[in-house]
């Protein structure tokens, strides 16, 4: 880690990778202007899909100081999670999920956020040890706070075209979290763009979610459709998913800045062994309390059980493997219409057209759930 000047900024520094922080920085509450009215005129277009958190508040995001107007200095910290090998490769097991790098191991909120009170607690009792006075608050992706143009304003690294911080050191994989505070700290330098000509994140994304560089359309992401989208995902991009049933990493690790990136130090963030390329088999008969078992720690609990075992169904379908029929077959009658659906859709791609045409008699004339029966009703008939 660069240390800020010497001072307080130089001890802030010290607190930080005493508590394991591998990037710091300093941005003033106004230095991310213009990110605002970028931000403004994505929601315009709709990119943001179900999110509708994001428009509720668009105004607080538009600066810091809407959150706290005694905010004077924003400490931005990143805390590398880099995978020891290209996350990618899972996409060649088919019969297995691919889930993003930063869900296979421990919340990252959990980790991150005592370590924020504690470096936030030791500069306010360094600050009054020099007779200055101040408050601080400490975010970890829990309030209408715009991070990543944070980072960027405080030199963590700059926002590459396919939206994400990019690090010069770290590649793509920062965990940020935030402190702001009343004090007035020394802001450090913010880094430029260095994507150049390179769009290797925008060929890698197997939904086309770019529609340009710097620009992302959420509905197309596979991170958004696996976490954030509560509905049925879209027909036509259901075979572009692949086996990815938790997030997406391909933007990320197609980024050549990753060539610099250096394996996670932090225990608690290395992927968990039952969540590197986990049998789909496993995943698509639990039922709630099992779900809940399963990932006891993860963000992917957040998601809830039917979300994820539709993301799970997708996969089988794409997998071209008529043994799990069984198990898709077996969530045709599941408490959850967003289940069901998804079933149907992995049946008609399994199943011969006579195996459907019969489970269709058995099941359509019982659902009462309209976008279930829509799942069936496209179904095509037995020849």
């Amino acid at each position: 880690m660069t240390p800020p000047p010497a001072g307080l900024e130089a001890r802030l520094a010290a607190f930080a990778a005493g508590e394991g922080f591998d990037a710091l920085g300093i941005a003033r509450p106004d230095a991310i202007a213009a990110a605002a009215p970028r931000l403004k005129a994505w929601v315009a277009t709709g990119a943001h899909g179900d999110m509708g958190w994001m428009a509720e508040t668009l105004e607080r995001r538009a600066d810091p100081r809407t959150l706290w107007p005694e905010i004077r200095s924003v400490i931005m910290l990143g805390l590398n999670y880099g995978p020891a090998e290209d996350p990618r490769k899972v996409l060649e097991q088919r019969t297995a999920g691919a889930i993003s790098v930063y869900a296979r191991a421990e919340d990252y909120h959990d980790i991150i956020k005592p370590r924020l009170k504690r470096v936030a607690r030791a500069l306010l009792a360094e600050a009054g040890s020099r007779g200055l006075s101040g408050d601080v608050k400490v975010f970890v992706d829990t309030a209408p706070l715009m991070e990543k143009p944070l980072a960027a304003a405080a030199g963590l690294g700059w926002q590459g075209k396919h939206t994400n911080l990019v690090s010069r050191d770290f590649g793509s994989w920062l965990f940020l979290g935030a402190i702001a505070t009343t004090l007035e700290l020394q802001p450090t330098a913010a880094e430029g763009d260095h994507c150049g000509s390179c769009q290797s994140c925008l060929d890698a994304c197997p939904t086309g979610a770019f529609p340009s560089p710097y620009v992302i359309d959420a509905r197309r992401c596979v991170s958004y459709l696996t976490i954030e989208h509560k509905g049925p995902i879209p027909a036509d991009l259901r075979p572009l998913m692949g086996n990815r049933i938790y997030g997406c990493d391909d933007c990320l690790a197609a980024c050549p800045w990753n060539k610099f990136a250096q394996d996670g130090r932090e225990a608690k963030l290395a992927a968990r062994a039952e969540n590197d390329a986990p049998p789909l088999a496993d995943l698509a008969g639990l039922d709630d309390a099992a779900f809940r078992a399963r990932f006891p720690k993860s963000p992917i609990k957040r998601v809830g059980r039917a979300r994820f075992v539709r993301n799970v169904l997708i996969a089988m379908g794409n997998s071209g493997n008529a043994g799990f029929l069984p198990r898709v077959e077996a969530r045709l009658a599941d408490d959850e219409p967003l289940v069901r659906g998804a079933a149907v859709w992995a049946l008609g791609k399994l199943a011969e057209a006579e195996a459907v045409h019969r489970l269709k008699q058995q099941h359509l004339s019982r659902e009462d759930d309209a976008d279930v029966r829509a799942e069936w009703t496209v179904l095509a008939p037995p020849r």
